[in-house]
């Protein structure tokens, strides 16, 4: 059966997205060993995975005339998967003020919202759904009656409307906690969120065990990272002015090691001739300091060749 309309792509959104919820679960009962229910929505499903499944669907549809190679649609999962992942990220930080998933600390990351990992494993799974999943589920609906087919989909719809309303309005009260807290810290709004919907049905308490990497970004967190990220480059460019400032006065002392005791002499007593000469002008104070300084390091050096000196005729 080949792809057709409306129809088709709302049993391929549901099919995938009960598909995607039950991938997460796995992979979290693996991660934390207890049974989390994934997702925005309380029923066993992960709309982001069917949208997904769709989007490559309607991808491939559109380019089949063009290429049908497994290339393509790898590449068309990819790039549509990755702006999905990308843009739902985006949309629910801003709308949510927080981070629901975050992969800063993996390798090639785009601003922790999707990462190379995931993205092959898009393309890998368009390929998938393209050659052998979609043809496959397709031809499972056309074995259906029309008519039981239409009122399965509209039974389904029907639940998942409720869901996301009710949804909502969960992750609304969430939203408020969110906004009234007036912590600088991801874990003290946690706190408070979680205090705020410890009385309220399982329902609402389920969101915050449903994503357990959950991390808020304020306006209050996000000037405190911007602050914390300020200071620590600060300290970097101190440090690194300390380093530059060792590596010139060992540079330096090195320099005065090799020269001749002649020439430190001459260079004392030039100094001392013009720290005489700059204290009966008046020179400042720092001027006269590093007249001084400069006289005393010549004077060790000469003192510490003598000292070897000696010791060496001991010998």
């Amino acid at each position: 059966m080949e792809f057709t309309g409306g129809y088709q792509l709302l049993w391929l959104f549901f099919i995938y997205s009960v598909a995607g919820w039950v991938t997460e679960v796995f992979l979290k009962f693996l991660e934390y060993k207890r049974f989390i229910n994934r997702g925005f929505l309380i029923g066993p499903y992960c709309p982001i995975y069917g949208a997904g499944a769709v989007l490559i669907t309607v991808g491939g549809k559109l380019l089949s005339p063009v290429d049908r190679t497994w290339a393509m649609s790898f590449l068309i999962a990819f790039v549509l998967c990755g702006l999905l992942e990308y843009m739902t990220s985006y949309i629910l930080e801003k709308y949510f003020h927080a981070r629901w998933w975050d992969y800063t600390e993996r390798p090639m990351n785009l601003h922790g919202r999707v990462w190379i990992g995931n993205l092959i494993l898009f393309g890998i799974g368009g390929v998938l759904i393209l050659e052998d999943f979609n043809p496959r589920l397709l031809a499972l609906a056309a074995r259906l009656e029309p008519r039981l087919f239409t009122a399965i989909l509209t039974a389904v719809s029907i639940l998942f409307v409720a869901d996301a309303v009710m949804s909502y309005f969960i992750m609304n009260l969430l939203k408020q906690g969110v906004e009234k807290s007036r912590a600088d810290k991801s874990e003290e709004i946690a706190a408070e969120v979680r205090y705020l919907l410890e009385n309220r049905s399982v329902f609402h308490k389920r969101i915050l065990d449903a994503y357990p990497e959950l991390t808020f970004r304020t306006e209050k967190v996000k000037a405190r990272l911007e602050r914390i990220r300020k200071e620590g480059e600060a300290i970097r460019l101190l440090a690194e002015e300390k380093v530059e400032a060792v590596e010139a006065r060992a540079k330096e002392a090195a320099s005065k090691n090799l020269t001749p005791t002649w020439t430190l002499q001459r260079e004392i007593i030039e100094k001392q001739d013009a720290l005489i000469a700059s204290l009966k002008e008046g020179a400042d104070a720092k001027a006269l300091e590093e007249l001084e300084e400069a006289i005393r390091e010549n004077k060790e050096i000469l003192e510490n060749r003598e000292r070897r000196l000696r010791l060496m005729r001991a010998e």
